[in-house]
């Protein structure tokens, strides 16, 4: 196992050799302590606490159907018990190829209880995506529905040996009874029979595998064992399974906690729009949402109907989300028949959210929308905006136990002064311990203790942080460093305009140029004259869009991110 690299900085910035400048510390919110102490903890423990707490208090409603903590408590420890049976322990990779659902719920802390390290899927990858991530984390088991959408993958690749054993879980089984007879009725063609399968001899049915009380042998792990692989999205390379250990998530469900430094009153609700195989929604949603006391309302999917019917019908009152969706809900043309009162917070990550975007939402539902910002490789929360004090175009400030330290883009060992550009570099207990088999990856992501996200900010007198853009993204332009980001930001100030990703396209006379891909409101009309005439006043001549490209839909990701790989590959081809 790969694990922290030592300091390898030729200089070091003053954090490095004494007492480092903490500038957050005055701008910190009341009632929240930067320097808390916080005891880590095994995953399935803090499950465990929350079903003495909160016994018979909703848990998880899916599609209807409502599990109390008691209930997911005792299924969680027959999974666990089942898993043991299949050789489950320290060190045993389970991969969980699941949309949000009870069954996710059910073995992720299954799995942990167990003793073994789950390995996250994203249900629609393809087959030759899952393959990789199988063979490179090494994982031989695999939990799954019986949807034909994910369920014929793991047929192939139990025939194909990459994988040992996979544990079927019914989809219909998780529904309501009526609902349940009605799914199979109108929609068999979307269910697999996994009892049926060529491959049935490597299959174990979720039902066979809970068939037992629950009591099983508690593995002799430590929270510094690994709890989880977390692949980065690989936009730059190969994807890398970022290693976070039990400390690491207990630790950052913890400062979360803290930071909310909020009751959890009887009636509190999550909306679970974000896919839990996510790492935003895995520390925000499941496992905050858990230790909180509070009932995750469960969306297989995002539609905005839906969406909107069911706010009105159970009335959540927290509701994390990345800046699609909130302005996907805003830009809804029947907006105003929906009733959104219920929401209390609502926070934003995993992309920028465009200011325009959230002062919108936030007129239209009364409710704060505070931006937050992580990655794969920090658990993933490493900054959050204050309620009270939050700051426009801000990512916030770092959370209890964090550390930020702004780098030269030169020379990552150099700090720079308040206020100047570089890269953000994070150290605190939610960073990882390294990627996966990848020690020279893991060297090189770290500077010091510090690691080094890619993204490119500054911090300013009060310690918040803003960040500039993704350095990957960064478009070249003759020698010039072009940040879509400010792109995008002065386009969505254009009334006509929905959506924009900007990406860095060939050019052959700067190398690199700007191209903006635009999707307008409904009902609006925009030349790319006129767009061009627009970003005049706003922008430099080398930062203009060489091109503009109008779509009525721009690509996203899973979780809801603006697909920039994808028109970056587009451009290419």
């Amino acid at each position: 196992m790969a694990s922290k690299p030592k300091a390898t900085c030729v200089r070091t910035g003053p954090d490095e050799t004494s007492a480092p400048e903490r500038p957050w510390l005055k701008a910190y919110p009341q009632g929240v302590a930067w320097d808390a102490a916080f005891k880590p903890s095994l995953m399935g423990d803090l499950l465990d606490q929350a079903v003495k707490a909160y016994g018979a208090r909703p848990c998880i409603y899916f599609m209807g159907k409502r599990l109390s903590f008691t209930e997911i408590g005792a299924l969680s420890d027959r999974a666990a018990k089942g898993l043991r049976a299949l050789g489950v322990g320290e060190g045993v990779k389970v991969g969980l190829l699941l949309p949000n659902s009870p069954a996710f719920v059910i073995f992720y802390y299954g799995v942990l209880k167990a003793g073994g390290t789950i390995v996250n899927f994203n249900p629609l990858y393809s087959l030759e995506e899952i393959e990789f991530q199988i063979r490179d984390s090494g994982a031989k088991i695999m939990v799954t529905l019986d949807l034909a959408l994910t369920f014929g993958k793991i047929e192939a690749l139990l025939k194909s040996g990459a994988l040992d054993k996979a544990v079927v879980a019914s989809f219909t089984a998780q529904l309501p009874a009526l609902k349940s007879v009605g799914f199979k009725l109108t929609q068999r063609m979307h269910l697999a029979n996994a009892s049926a399968s060529p491959a049935k001899g490597k299959i174990v049915l979720e039902r066979d595998l809970l068939a037992n009380d629950g009591n099983y042998e508690r593995p002799a792990i430590t929270p510094d064992a690994i709890a989880v692989l977390q692949y980065t999205g690989g936009t730059t390379g190969t994807p890398k399974g970022a290693m976070l250990t039990h400390a690491n998530l207990s630790t950052n469900v913890a400062q979360v906690k803290l930071w909310q430094n909020r009751p959890a009153p009887e009636g509190d609700r999550m909306l679970g729009i974000l896919p839990l195989f996510h790492v935003f929604a895995m520390t925000t949603v499941l496992n905050f949402g858990i230790v909180s006391g509070m009932e995750i309302i469960l969306l297989p999917k995002f539609e905005v109907i839906e969406t909107l019917k069911l706010i009105g019908k159970l009335r959540p009152t927290m509701m994390p989300g990345v800046p699609t969706l909130f302005n996907a809900i805003l830009r809804h043309p029947h907006i105003a028949n929906f009733d959104l009162s219920s929401l209390e917070y609502c926070i934003s990550g995993g992309a920028a959210l465009p200011l325009e975007v959230k002062r919108g939402f936030e007129a239209l539902c009364r409710v704060s929308v505070v931006e937050g910002y992580g990655l794969s490789e920090t658990s993933p929360v490493v900054t959050c905006n204050p309620v009270k004090t939050r700051r426009e175009g801000s990512i916030g400030l770092p959370l209890p136990g964090t550390e930020i330290s702004i780098r030269s883009l030169e020379d990552p060992a150099v700090a720079m002064l308040q206020g100047e550009t570089g890269e953000i570099c994070i150290a605190g207990p939610q960073v990882m311990t390294g990627y996966w088999r990848k020690p020279d990856d893991t060297e090189s992501s770290f500077v010091g203790r510090f690691f080094r996200s890619g993204d490119v900010g500054y911090m300013d007198e009060d310690g918040f942080i803003f960040i500039v853009d993704r350095i990957k993204d960064m478009i070249n332009a003759s020698g010039f460093k072009v940040y879509p980001r400010r792109i995008e930001d002065a386009l969505y100030e254009h009334g006509a305009i929905a959506e924009v990703i900007v990406v860095g396209i060939p050019d052959e006379y700067r190398g690199e140029a700007p191209k903006a891909y635009v999707k307008l409101k409904e009902g609006q009309e925009a030349t790319g004259a006129e767009l061009l005439q627009f970003l005049r006043g706003k922008l430099s001549k080398i930062e203009l869009p060489a091109e503009i490209e109008f779509r009525d839909q721009l690509p996203k990701t899973m979780v809801g991110k603006p697909s920039k790989k994808e028109l970056r590959a587009e451009a290419k081809r």
